[in-house]
């Protein structure tokens, strides 16, 4: 029997590895700190809406997202027709890549980054071009901008860093972005934009505003914790917009989730008091691995990053016997997330106790 025809590059195509959920124990709580999800529960009134538009499940979600649209057109000062949205911002980066390259077209970004550029870059048919990182862990912007050739379509630049948490500096994506060539897009992924902490990092919708080839992209997965309601949304100029929506999913974005990011928005200010609560743990998490003597670099997401090697696949077996789910990248290091107390507790347990035999 002859099997159905499929593409052969389909074979090689990377699978993602999303973080795994820890098995249930009788001895302990087990805590999945693998996604980088928000450890809080939704507030009251987003819970209200979800359950709320719930009702409406038997019919189809307005295609355009109309209401979400103008609500995030109002956060953000930008006109509707800037808003594209997608589900979560992993999504709108296969539209992009999808709206402006193919076959012999090139997509750069530093590496290690979010692991979903060369999955969506692949399956396009484009050539993905990786530019290794600093050894402080950030983007190495000059090489990147050394990099760009005239088959570069899109530039990914993740700040912070997925998922090593660095960011780049206002003064360097603005030299870097500056000498992108205008036909190239510069895309800022800012997934991570509200657990920022520090004064010198760029807010990408100032970049939005005055340069037409920059897309800025968002999510309500990780800081308005609707991981599982897979909502994203991209602010870029409006035919590079009106090529993103062309690219979505129809009916990609449902009622549900677009009802829950409206009232998530609504409660702005008590939804950033939670990530003030996380950012304040995750300084704690930091300084007490840093005491231990890890050599870290500061991060401005709501994760950590230890740089492992090939000890990586040991720490995270030592994690999981610990009844903790993070999430490793063999031979490179492992991803923590920040998230209830005790699994961050238990999380510098084992890795005090990890450290001490390096010395």
């Amino acid at each position: 029997m002859t099997l159905p025809r499929l593409r052969p590059d389909i074979n090689d195509l990377p699978a993602y590895k999303a973080g795994q959920r820890a098995e249930p124990r009788e001895d302990l709580v087990t805590y999945k700190i693998s996604s980088n999800e928000n450890p809080y529960p939704p507030l009251p009134g987003v819970l209200q809406a979800i359950m709320h538009a719930a009702l409406d499940t038997h019919r189809y979600p307005d295609p355009f997202s109309r209401r979400l649209v103008e609500a995030l057109a109002i956060r953000f000062d930008v006109p509707q027709e800037a808003i594209a949205l997608g589900t979560g911002s992993v999504a709108i980066c296969g539209q992009i890549i999808a709206s402006a390259a193919g076959p012999g077209d090139e997509v750069l970004f530093a590496w290690r980054s979010f692991e979903a550029y060369p999955i969506w870059t692949q399956i396009s048919g484009a050539t993905s071009v990786q530019v290794p990182l600093l050894p402080d862990e950030r983007h190495d912007l000059p090489a990147m901008l050394a990099a760009i050739t005239e088959r570069t379509r899109v530039v990914f630049v993740c700040n912070p860093n997925n998922p090593t948490g660095q960011v780049v500096t206002t003064a360097e994506l603005e030299h870097f972005v500056a000498r992108v060539p205008s036909d190239v897009l510069v895309v800022l992924d800012e997934a991570y934009r509200e657990f920022i902490a520090g004064d010198d990092v760029p807010d990408g919708i100032g970049f939005y505003r005055r340069y037409p080839n920059v897309v800025v992209l968002r999510t309500f997965s990780k800081a308005y914790g609707l991981a599982a309601l897979r909502v994203g949304f991209a602010i870029a100029h409006e035919t590079v917009a009106s090529a993103l929506r062309k690219t979505a999913t129809p009916f990609g974005v449902s009622t549900i989730a677009e009802e829950a990011a409206i009232a998530s928005l609504a409660a702005e200010e008590e939804l950033l008091e939670r990530v003030d609560a996380l950012v304040l743990e995750r300084q704690r998490v930091w300084s007490a691995l840093r005491d231990q003597g890890w050599p870290l670099q500061r991060t401005e997401a709501n994760f950590v990053w230890l740089r492992l090697g090939d000890r990586t696949a040991d720490f995270a077996a030592a994690c999981e016997q610990a009844g903790i789910v993070v999430r490793p990248f063999a031979g490179e290091g492992v991803r923590i997330t920040v998230a209830e107390t005790e699994a961050n507790d238990r999380v510098i347990e084992v890795a005090g106790r990890f450290r001490s035999p390096l010395g």
